[in-house]
């Protein structure tokens, strides 16, 4: 939402859920649970954050707490919906929710590399506060 703009927000999201039905007709599930499932694939369930011991600065793995998990992916979502080529931000989001919906995309890429920094990072988990 721009500029505190929620109707246009609203538009544009419910446009995009109209889309996903257009795009997925052969899906049994409600655009609304389409949505909820993609938003699940794309949710992190750890990242890496910055600790300064000593002279050096680790990344050290922590979990995320369930209402920043939810922001954490709805912005990722948005984030690489802007970055897609479309003709209108209703396009590029349906477009990104049916490849989150198919663990493809920008946001479960995100997701992922997210997943592989804390991952290669798990010997620094005893530094976390």
């Amino acid at each position: 939402m721009y500029d505190g703009k929620k109707s246009t927000a609203f538009d544009i999201f419910y446009s995009s859920l109209d889309v996903v039905k257009n795009k997925l007709p052969n899906e049994e599930k409600a655009p609304l649970d389409i949505w909820k499932k993609a938003l699940e694939n794309i949710t992190p369930l750890v990242e890496v954050k910055s600790r300064r011991v000593g002279g050096a600065t680790f990344q050290v793995p922590t979990e995320i707490r369930p209402d920043r998990k939810e922001s954490v992916s709805m912005k990722n979502l948005i984030l690489y919906a802007r970055k897609r080529g479309g003709r209108s931000m209703a396009d590029k989001l349906a477009a990104e929710i049916v490849d989150a919906y198919n663990n493809q995309g920008g946001a479960f890429k995100r997701k992922e590399d997210m997943h592989r920094m804390a991952e290669a990072n798990r010997a620094f988990a005893h530094f976390r506060f």
